[in-house]
């Protein structure tokens, strides 16, 4: 009998579950079986409290649920609420507001500001350029999208932004396509935790420059993944550099993808947006226009509910200082974790790559598979990477960040890896 495909060619897939909801799942189960201590369940990049629940802000939530129904229910305009566009703006960039033409559209978390990002800034058959060490959502996305990527290597030899690397990725890309656009997960990158340093950016942004001004007919989109933001460095200093990136030529665009998921603890909610500093009126009008479109064609609009939460707590000061205050609070929780994890790696010559900040720490490993598994069999949970592995501090208890290393270390021994 004939295999039936009714699917087009290009939108065949296979079917399966997400390899790291998979795992965690596993990791579920174990915890049924054996109890929450027994069990090290580093998987799922959400933060969460040390008896491994979902940390969730009273402060969003309780405004939440003070909303009418109707205002939860009711649709929201296609860009998003007028109100919450410009509020989410101030979220995004506080006090570090750059100079240029800033507009914002509404879109399901993160994501959704990629998609567009990929989808109205590149060609068909174009490759993004996106770092070795990635979210793995960005090739899903881009492939979904009839798009190609192209990598180059986040680190040099010492450990810090590989700038020669991405200047060559870069020159050779605009040899080919038109049009680059690059994405920038920082700070506090998904998965290693790098933050790229101001004097990086400064570097990036002389070589962008540059290379504008020498292609002029070329197209430059720089997209910076800010998922984890709010989780990165002391106060707001990890925005300082959003001040650098200023001053374009009229083919470069940058943009943001800003999401509430981990800045609010609002994953499900879906609310965020892609915002645009532009180098002129025009542009950022047509920015606001192309992304506004693509949100009917897609998903229509956002979450009404979520937009007006993010609107009430940017509009009282007594609600803001609130949140602000729980989130200060969980992100010392998550740089104690950290430090215990790093601490403890370095003590006994596990090897990571640099960390700065956030929700995740990467390990290189020449067989992440093989580890992965073998720590399963000791109830320690963690997600093989094409290169390594990556251990989640977000979601693991103080206590357990400084017993995981030895653990890793062990099972690399154990399966022989030449880390």
């Amino acid at each position: 009998m004939k295999k039936a495909e009714m699917v087009i060619q290009t939108s065949l897939r296979k079917g399966g579950t997400d390899p790291i909801f998979k795992i965690a799942g596993e990791a579920e189960k174990r915890v049924k079986e054996f109890g929450p201590e027994a069990v090290i369940n580093s998987t799922i990049g959400a933060l969460m409290d040390d008896n491994g629940e979902l940390v969730t802000f009273k402060a969003v939530y309780d405004t939440l649920k003070s909303l009418p129904n109707n205002m939860i229910a009711n649709y929201s305009g296609l860009a998003g609420q007028p109100e919450f566009l410009e509020k989410i703006v101030d979220a995004c960039f506080k006090a570090y507001k750059p100079e240029g033409f800033i507009r914002a559209v509404a879109t399901p978390g993160g994501t959704g500001a990629i998609r567009h990002a990929f989808c109205n800034y590149t060609e068909l058959g174009d490759a993004i350029l996106l770092t070795d060490w990635r979210w793995s959502a960005y090739e899903t996305i881009a492939d979904d999208n009839h798009r190609k990527i192209a990598t180059f290597p986040l680190y040099n030899e010492k450990g810090g932004f590989n700038l020669e690397g991405y200047k060559k990725s870069v020159l050779e890309l605009l040899q080919k396509q038109k049009r680059v656009l690059t994405v920038l997960n920082t700070p506090a990158h998904n998965p290693t935790g790098y933050t790229i340093s101001n004097e990086e950016w400064k570097e990036i942004k002389a070589f962008i420059i540059e290379t504008a001004e020498a292609q002029p007919e070329s197209k430059i989109i720089l997209l910076v993944d800010l998922a984890y933001i709010d989780f990165a460095g002391k106060a707001d200093e990890a925005r300082k550099f959003m001040k650098i990136l200023t001053g374009m030529p009229h083919n470069v665009l940058t943009l943001y993808a800003y999401t509430c998921s981990k800045s609010y603890t609002m994953y499900g909610l879906r609310n965020g947006a892609i915002i645009c500093v532009a180098p002129t009126a025009e542009i950022a009008t047509e920015f606001a226009n192309s992304c506004t479109y693509s949100n009917r064609g897609n998903w229509s609009n956002g979450t009404r509910g979520a937009m007006e939460t993010i609107t009430r707590i940017f509009s009282d000061e007594e609600l803001y200082n609130q949140a602000m205050a729980e989130q200060s609070f969980y992100k010392c929780i998550l740089r104690r974790r950290a430090d215990a994890f790093v601490e403890e790696a370095n003590k006994i010559g596990l090897k990571m790559v640099t960390y700065c900040d956030g929700f995740f720490i990467s390990l290189p490993c020449d067989h992440p598979k093989e580890v992965s598994d073998r720590l399963m069999e000791k109830n320690t949970f963690v997600v093989p990477l094409g290169k390594g592995l990556r251990f989640a501090p977000c979601a693991v208890s103080e206590e357990k960040c400084r017993r995981a290393p030895q653990l890793i270390l062990q099972a690399m021994k154990e399966v022989g890896d030449g880390c």
